[in-house]
């Protein structure tokens, strides 16, 4: 009976061992058949081979229809590691133009699946990227003594002008995490970098496609499988025309020479970027082919840093280009009026602070204090805001009211541009001056704010924004660099008016106020006799030289162009500002700059600015920390 027992026990292990075998050999099975793709690779590579077929990317336009980036012919060199039987590597190296070291790495990084996580060793991995026409005939001529190795044909970007590259961008291989983001990428792709490259790249990049080539038993091509039943077209990118005007730009890069600064230009009534200069600049044809990357890491050692897109990127004090806004604020808040006035002898003085200015008539109004740019003006009006207690019942809530009207207008936050990297400048509220003073702060501790200074910063591109809002009355729209895609409409925020909180007959007294600048002011330089230019001066206080800026829009009641120049270290608004934003104005609504103007353009040129490294890195705006501290001496400290 026992023995029974134990042989019926027996048959019962038996069978689960049996059982256990079979399911792992089943999963074993289901992984290989149906969740591994390798056997499956393996198969199709001895039969087929699928060759990826690179779409053209789309090509750019300026706004009046100059070809600006186009397509060329280039190569890859793809392996597939599986075939290679046998290999001449020194034949291989000296057909390429590579040293053995390299073609060991090369092979090293592309089976590390860390570096290359697509990685089998059944489809085409890129071996060699961008090879001309000419490196590509001479492998192809011994293409048969290196098996496994494979001509793909793509195309790399070319530049018919030395300018824009901070607006244009360029491309480089995808990044693992891009890969990872996207899965439209493969090892070895492109995508869009910097600039409409970047920004655009789902519309420029276009649809890849796929020839099934057949191959033999010894692995040759007998051509199209099926005549092709199975192979996919690629669809070319889409075309982008942008509202860049290429010869502008190239004056505005031209006019920087050896100044590192920006300009930026806009048209008021659809924001449409006209040009967007941001100096040090560099060609953008460096960034193409193989050496992109080794020019990319001098650029970005370079202490002048010519990769930086200031006009987005920079933060600067904006200076008395900003007392516009403080004059849409007061009038809009009933602070004052355009008869108001205030004494200004030497500056604004009150309680042991002294705020210099320039020598002008005392006391003045509105309107000749913005012709003027009085300093002490401006002081009085934001000083009367914020201790209005029973207006506003705290300074805090003063504070807040002024900074929702300065955001209103642009300020203390991205504008939506489109172009990757744009910076938000600084606006500071209650919240802000509570923390750094400890809740004990009043309007003469914050007195700088009225003129540009202190703790506010704001991009180029901020700057050129108050031009156009100015310009408009009261609105404006959100700046953009891309006027048209091919078949696709712009995004619904590039047509959307946006409204300040200032009403347009307080726009009309800052207009002429901005015009007596231009006609006896502190932009005379700026004034054109055929062209109403209206204009605002700024010197923005730095540790060593001042900043200079400009800040206007011409003509006065049919606006075409709003603009912003800065300058580091240009020194008065009058010096740098002034004279690069006239001939600007000139070159965009004339179409060429008068002879004495192509005088007075070249001297500008000719101009350095004697920066030395440390200055440089200093006042870079990458680095820009603006904050402004005040005692209650006369002392002020600045920091850049």
């Amino acid at each position: 009976m026992k023995r029974d027992y134990n042989l019926e026990r027996r048959k019962y292990v038996i069978g689960g061992a049996v059982l256990v075998v079979a399911l792992l050999f089943i999963v074993r099975l289901f992984v290989l058949q149906i969740m591994s793709d390798d056997y499956k690779k393996h198969a199709d590579s001895n039969a087929f081979l699928k060759k990826v077929q690179y779409p053209s990317r789309g090509v750019i336009y300026d706004r009046t229809d100059k070809l600006l980036v186009y397509n060329q012919p280039a190569y890859d060199i793809m392996v597939v590691m599986k075939e290679i039987t046998s290999l001449d590597t020194l034949d291989l190296c000296r057909t390429l133009q590579i040293t053995p070291d390299f073609l060991r790495k090369r092979f090293r990084d592309l089976k590390n699946r860390k570096l290359n996580p697509g990685y089998s060793p059944y489809t085409n991995q890129v071996f060699l990227s961008q090879l001309s026409a000419e490196e590509c005939g001479v492998f192809q001529e011994k293409q048969f003594k290196f098996p496994g190795f494979y001509i793909q044909r793509r195309t790399i970007r070319q530049y018919n002008y030395n300018a824009g590259a901070h607006i244009l961008g360029d491309i480089a291989e995808v990044s693992k995490s891009e890969m990872e983001a996207d899965e439209y990428y493969a090892p070895g792709d492109f995508i869009g970098k910097l600039g409409v490259e970047s920004f655009y790249e789902k519309q420029l990049r276009g649809e890849k496609g796929v020839e099934v080539l057949l191959r033999d038993a010894h692995g040759r091509i007998q051509g199209n499988y099926m005549d092709g039943a199975f192979d996919k077209p690629s669809v070319p990118g889409k075309n982008l025309t942008l509202s860049l005007d290429i010869e502008l730009q190239m004056l505005g890069e031209r006019l920087l020479e050896g100044k590192i600064g920006s300009i930026v230009a806009i048209e008021p009534s659809t924001g449409e970027v006209l040009c967007l200069v941001s100096s040090p600049t560099y060609d953008p044809r460096l960034m193409v082919g193989r050496n992109r990357g080794k020019n990319h890491l001098e650029m970005a050692r370079n202490p002048w840093k010519p990769l930086l897109n200031r006009a987005i990127m920079g933060t600067y004090p904006p200076g008395s280009t900003f007392k516009t806004t403080q004059a849409l604020t007061f009038l809009q808040e009933g602070i004052i009026t355009t008869g108001t006035s205030y004494s200004c002898v030497g500056g604004f003085s009150y309680r042991g602070l002294h705020v210099g200015c320039h020598g002008h008539p005392s006391p003045l109004s509105l309107i000749p204090a913005i012709a003027t740019s009085c300093n002490g003006y401006f002081c009085w009006g934001l000083y009367y805001m914020i201790g209005a207690r029973q207006k506003y019942g705290s300074v805090q809530k003063a504070m807040n009211t002024w900074r929702d009207y300065m955001v209103s207008m642009g300020f203390g936050y991205t504008l939506g541009i489109d172009l990757p990297g744009e910076k938000r400048g600084m606006i500071p509220n209650a919240g802000y001056y509570d923390k750094a003073y400890r809740g004990s702060w009043n309007g003469l501790t914050i007195i700088s704010i009225a003129i540009g200074q202190g703790e506010v910063t704001a991009t180029p591109l901020q700057i050129a924004n108050l031009g156009a809002t100015i310009a408009n009355r009261g609105y404006f729209i959100t700046p953009h660099v891309v006027k048209q895609i091919e078949g696709e409409p712009l995004a619904p925020e590039y047509k959307e008016k946006r409204y300040t909180m200032v009403d347009k007959v307080h726009y009309d007294e800052v207009v002429e106020g901005m015009r007596n600048a231009v006609l006896g002011g502190t932009c005379r330089a700026a004034n054109l006799p055929d062209i109403e230019v209206c204009g605002k001066t700024g010197t923005a206080q730095n540790h060593g030289r001042d900043h200079s800026a400009f800040m206007g829009f011409a003509p006065m009641n049919n606006p075409k162009i709003a603009i912003a120049v800065y300058v580091e270290n240009g020194g008065w608004g009058a010096t740098y500002g002034v004279p690069i934003g006239k001939l600007m104005i000139e070159k965009y609504l004339k179409g060429k700059l008068s002879p004495e103007d192509e005088v007075l353009a070249t001297d500008i040129q000719q101009r350095r600015i004697d920066y030395g490294i440390h200055e440089i890195i200093a006042v870079s705006p990458a680095f820009t920390a603006s904050s402004m501290f005040i005692s209650t001496t006369r002392s002020w400290t600045f920091s850049v």
